[in-house]
């Protein structure tokens, strides 16, 4: 157990690694001014070729809006578990470790949100509502891929056992996962490289999730 949680962390590291070289890359690269009002967009030539390849698409905007909202019912549901646990233990300590970090987990990703929207690196591609708009990297993007991804693990430790309810719950969230993303993709409101950028943050963040429980656990067993 405790090799595991050395390894975890180990590639939360990497991955951690990866998107801030990503992110310096996109900061810093081929940065030209091809987003709305002149705003300037690195990798432009990449981010340009996909988005004039794809265009906008506001049925998969639609679509990905209620994907959000859905992975926000997911939090809300794991929330209400560890506040049962909560009522019915009569001491926070006593409510799953697993379900602690959880919460810990998503203001992380709250945080690491309301990083990007006040450090800015690219623009949406499109103008939406209010003007420019923070694009990278794309918050549906972390937030699918954070909650779903983490929904998946909960799945695996409390329905243990009961084969045919994991392979419908893991198929079903997996699938919500990759509509939302490739749905962000196809509406057209963001760059590729937001897409990336999301992704990869989103799985160093599970990692670290990962890695924290591990930990736990096995401190638990010594």
């Amino acid at each position: 157990m405790e090799y595991k949680s050395k390894r975890n962390f180990r590639i939360t590291g990497a991955l951690g690694l990866l998107f801030a070289v990503f992110t310096a890359i996109v900061a810093t690269v081929d940065v030209r001014p091809i987003g709305p009002e002149q705003s300037s967009v690195g990798l432009a030539g990449l981010n340009r070729f996909v988005a004039g390849l794809l265009g906008v698409n506001p049925l998969w905007y639609d679509i990905t809006e209620w994907l959000g909202a859905a992975a926000v019912l997911f939090a809300l549901g794991f929330a209400a578990l560890g506040l049962c646990q909560l009522i019915r233990r009569r001491s926070l300590w006593k409510v799953d470790a697993r379900i602690l970090l959880l919460g810990a987990f998503y203001m992380v990703v709250a945080l690491v949100y309301l990083f990007f929207e006040l450090v800015i690196i690219n623009y949406r591609p499109v103008i939406l509502d209010a003007g420019l708009e923070a694009s990278y990297p794309s918050s549906h993007t972390v937030i699918a891929i954070c909650i779903f991804g983490t929904a998946i693990m909960q799945f695996h430790h409390y329905l243990r056992g009961k084969t045919v309810w994991l392979v419908i719950l893991d198929s079903a969230t997996a699938l919500l996962m990759a509509v939302t993303v490739i749905g962000r993709l196809l509406s057209g409101v963001h760059w590729f490289t937001d897409i990336v950028g999301g992704a990869l943050l989103s799985s160093a963040l599970i990692m670290l999730y990962a890695s924290a429980l591990s930990c736990v656990e096995c401190r638990r067993t010594v």
